[in-house]
This record gives structure tokens, sequence and C-alpha cells, in this order.
């Protein structure tokens, strides 16, 4: 590849939220990562939706929750995150003094952008009685104005480890805290925000494909809406999905949630077969656009400068971090 000024990159950077640097077509990015990895002490924390090429050069690949729990354990001197701008934010917060770095700053969140940190505060303030439980898909600002922060795989434990009398807020996403009240009965007073691409999902689209493939099984996360979760026949978070699919002896599959899990299930059951729910518009499958903004290309130019790097004010991460700890203490004590 061609010498570049750095300041020149840093200054692309600023504008792009990316380096926007031209990789030769004739550089292996896999060798490259690889050796990157070992030069820098690096570890590449990927989910489940980024794109297949950076799926297969990750050292973890996982959803919300087990992203967090391996970027509290690394040793890795730089820690490079394949996913959302939150994501990237939770791992600098477990790891104030290390250098986070992520292939497009400007990855960010539907269902984040859905609670804005001064409105939820001032939500919360309406509500001094209850206590905060926010989903992990939310910006550091309001992470730092909950008590508990959760992800889909241990919410429900979440919720029942706290005594029944208790109020509580569950924060941003509408649908996964309607499941929650269904699931354990709990009055949760829910903001009303969403994920864009679990919001989208046909009803109408699904029920045909279910006819098409009468044997196949559906199968959703809980962030879908109510009328695809009552089709389902089976709810879960993204790592439950996937093992679901391992353990169950069905052949064929339906899946609402994002379509880059579809790699995982057809790496770990090559003999079955796997089928995007489809969204309302005309796509065949339902790809977050914020997730796909990483790129392989990206991924080897942010290794390789330690560029854009995720910043954050000392005081904001103490007090997001405090949320996450109870989560991942809770996650441990029931085996999470």
């Amino acid at each position: 590849m061609a010498d570049i000024n750095i300041a020149s990159a840093t200054k692309n950077l600023s504008s792009r939220g990316f380096l926007d640097i031209d990789v030769s077509p004739q550089l292996d990015l896999f060798l490259e990562i690889e050796r990157l990895k070992k030069e820098k002490n690096a570890i590449v924390l990927a989910h489940y939706y980024q794109e297949a090429d950076i799926q297969d050069v990750a050292d973890y690949i996982g959803d919300s929750l087990g992203l967090a729990q391996q970027a509290e354990k690394t040793t890795a001197d730089l820690i490079v995150f394949a996913g959302v701008h939150f994501m990237a934010e939770t791992a600098k917060i477990l790891n104030p003094g290390k250098k986070v770095v992520l292939p497009d700053l400007k990855a960010g969140c539907s269902l984040a952008d859905s609670a804005p940190g001064y409105l939820f505060k001032a939500f919360r303030e309406k509500h001094p009685d209850h206590l905060v439980i926010s989903y992990i898909n939310c910006s550091a600002e309001v992470k730092a104005l909950s008590d508990i922060i959760c992800t889909s795989s241990n919410a429900e434990k979440i919720v029942e480890s706290l005594p029944k009398e208790q109020k509580i807020i569950f924060a941003p996403d509408r649908n996964l805290g309607a499941y929650l009240v269904k699931k354990t009965g709990r009055d949760m007073l829910l903001w009303d925000g969403a994920c864009m691409v679990h919001e989208i999902f046909s009803l109408e689209k699904i029920t045909r494909l279910k006819i098409r493939y009468p044997e196949a099984k559906l199968i959703a996360h809980p962030e879908c809406e109510e009328p695809i979760l009552r089709l389902a026949d089976y709810i879960g978070s993204t790592t439950a999905l996937l093992n679901y699919t391992k353990r169950d002896s069905s052949q064929e599959y339906i899946v609402a949630t994002e379509a880059g899990i579809l790699h995982q299930m057809q790496l770990s059951s090559p003999e079955k077969s796997f089928i995007p729910a489809p969204p309302t518009n005309n796509c065949a499958c339902n790809d977050c656009p914020h997730m796909k903004l990483n790129t392989l290309e990206k991924l080897y130019l942010c290794m390789e400068y330690e560029q854009p790097e995720l910043l954050m004010d000392p005081e904001l991460m103490y007090a997001a971090r405090k949320p996450i700890d109870r989560m991942l203490e809770i996650s441990a004590k029931y085996g999470l």
C-alpha cells in the first residue's frame, strides 16, 4: 500500500467517521489483520450482525452480553470493536485505560437514538420511586441514568431478581419491555423506543413463507413486535436463537432478527436451511444499515492506524459503569 500522511488521514476521519484511504485490492486483509493482532496485542470483538468477513477474522463473536463479558476480561492493549457505537462505549467503560477503536464512528443505533439522554433524564425525574433497568442498546448517558443494565440474554432474570413490589422503568425498547411484562407478570413503565430492524418484519410475508415452508420453524428476537412473537415457535436473544438451531431437530428455520446471524447458524449447522424473515420493504432480508457500515477494509485501517478512537468523559464512564457492573454481577450469579 502506498505511504500516506497520517495527519491527512485523521483529517478525513473527522469529517467522515472513518479513515478515508484507498486499500490496495492486492492486499490480503485477512493476513494483515492477523499480523496486526500480534504486533499490537489487539483483540477484535464482533457482533453477530457484522458482515461474514468480519465475523471470520474476529477473536470473539457474540451478542451484547457476551461482548461485554469479553471486554471486561480482555488482557489486550488494543480493543477493536466491530459493532455499533454504544457497544464500543461499553468496552471503553469497562476498560477506561485501554484504547478502543471502531471501524466507523458513524455506526450508530436506531434504538439508542430513540432515547436521548436529556429526555430520558426528565422522564426519570417524573418517576423518582422507580428503579431503572435499561437495555444495553442505549447511550452512555442513558446508562449513567440507570440502576441496572440488561441484555436480551439476561433481562428476564434481572427483572425477576428484584422485589415484586419494586416499581420499574424499562428502557429504551418497548417491544422487549412488553415481552418481559408478559413473561414475568411485572407491571413496568416502558420507554417508547424501538429498533428499526426488528420493527419492520412483515407479518404477511412471514405467513406466506410459513405456507411455502410448512416444516420451517419461526424463531424471533424479543425486540420484534408482538404479532411476530405470537407466531414464533421460539423466542430468544441472538445467542439463544443460534444455540436453539444447534440443538433443535428441525431442518428449516425462518429467522426474525438481523440477517448477519445466519452466517454463524449456517457454519454451525451446514445441513440445515435458514431463511431470513422478510421486512415490509422490498429487500430480501433485514440488514441493519448501521452495523453494515463496518467493512473488512475499515477494520484493517482502524487497526493499522488505531483510528477512529473512542474517547469518553471520565465522569460519564464512571457513572455508566455502575449499572453495567450490576448486570455482570447478576449474570454471574445465574450463570448467564
